[in-house]
């Protein structure tokens, strides 16, 4: 069996090619970060978590853990730290609206190169006004 020879000429991308791709992976990661911001931001079910609600139960943790059983401690002590993490988190607040202008930018050429369709869009959470300002129509 003969071998292939070392010497087969090595192909380069042209410069549009490598152009084409990088607008790809821009658009991949504008609609990337826009999605993921409306998941963090969706509403929750039950009680909205306030940070006073917050404060106030890590005080009322801090007196259960003076008279807290060893098990009910470290749930306790698990409990304050997701709450302090929480209100941490929540000085992080995403700025949906620089995202949606971005995505309104990128959407259509994003769904037309990759096929997704409008009901897709609705389905992954995305509003209607902001599909029909990225001119993504129902077909």
């Amino acid at each position: 069996m003969a071998k292939k020879s070392s010497a087969v000429a090595k192909r380069s991308m042209s410069d549009d090619h490598k152009a084409a791709l990088a607008e790809g992976r821009e658009q991949g990661r504008v609609v990337r970060r826009y999605l993921e911001a409306l998941e963090a931001s969706k509403p929750r079910r039950g009680r909205k978590r306030t940070p006073e609600n917050m404060q106030r139960r890590l005080a009322a943790i801090d007196e259960e853990l003076l008279t807290a059983d060893p098990l009910s401690r470290v749930h306790r002590v698990q409990e304050r730290r997701d709450l302090q993490a929480h209100l941490a988190a929540g000085d992080n607040q995403i700025d949906i609206t620089a995202l949606e202008a971005e995505f309104v930018n990128t959407a259509a050429a994003y769904a037309e190169r990759k096929g997704i369709s409008y009901t897709a869009w609705r389905d992954a959470g995305v509003a209607p006004r902001v599909l029909r300002a990225a001119g993504i129509r129902r077909s």
